[in-house]
């Protein structure tokens, strides 16, 4: 029996992998036997990371470049489809959170959440799709969040643009899926990284997301990279425009 997960051949893209959720989608993809190109802006971040990838036999190389730099999107794609001979996968995962009451939200920090979380988003599905079109296949997967579905105060900016994230996925899987490129998001609950330490921290903050939770906990990375690994595979050939909803119940205990 072939094994339904197995990426080997595959070359995908991390964005923001570095650290947290994205380091977590970068170790499973290579652990399942993808070339995974890591993406952050700290090149010497992201040679650790590829070193330790290295380290344990799995394919890994690093592309230091900023999301929101639509000409250093369009030339790190296709240096990668170009070195790699194909391009798979892409996990757009990078982003930000500017935490505000809506009168106190100056409008440049919305555009800055909008334009990391959205925009850039677009930016590399539409560059990852023009190498994936050739082929005939690809994967695209976007990072959202239970946030783009319901909402609490204090965020505006997040909700906003993760809930464009998810309206855009289901737009280009319906344009892409000719051409046999599927396009779904992963939106995870409250997972347990170093963004989301202070929160961690904050007693009340713990103790309303552990309470709202029917798991009584926050999510590890891990567990938000295992759907990641299912669309990025051969398991999930018949899915797409999907909102993969990781989050221990938290969204549907009202």
């Amino acid at each position: 029996m072939t094994n339904s997960f197995s990426l080997a051949g595959k070359v995908g893209l991390v964005t923001g992998s570095s650290r947290g959720i994205g380091w977590a989608v970068a170790q499973l993809l290579a652990a399942s036997g993808a070339h995974v190109v890591l993406n952050g802006r700290d090149r010497p971040a992201l040679d650790a990371r590829v070193d330790a990838l290295s380290s344990e036999g799995l394919k890994a190389s690093a592309a230091a470049f900023d999301t929101t730099d639509e000409r250093a999107v369009v030339d790190a794609v296709a240096a990668i489809a170009e070195t790699e001979g194909r391009f798979d996968i892409l996990v757009a995962n990078a982003g930000i959170a500017h935490r505000a009451a809506l009168h106190e939200h100056p409008i440049e920090d919305f555009r800055r959440v909008i334009e990391t979380n959205l925009t850039a988003c677009f930016t590399l599905a539409r560059e990852a799709s023009k190498a994936m079109r050739s082929q005939e296949s690809g994967r695209i997967i976007f990072v959202a969040s239970i946030m783009g579905q319901i909402a609490r105060p204090g965020v505006a900016s997040y909700v906003a643009s993760k809930g464009g994230l998810a309206s855009l996925c289901k737009a280009l899987a319906v344009e892409l899926g000719p051409e046999g490129i599927t396009c779904n998001a992963i939106c995870p609950g409250f997972t347990a990284t170093d963004m989301t330490r202070p929160l961690q921290e904050n007693a009340e903050f713990n103790e309303w997301v552990v309470g709202s939770t029917p798991l009584r906990r926050w999510a590890a990375p891990p567990e938000i990279a295992a759907a990641a690994l299912f669309l990025a595979s051969d398991s999930a050939s018949f899915v797409t425009g999907h909102l993969l909803t990781v989050d221990g119940g938290f969204s549907i205990n009202a």
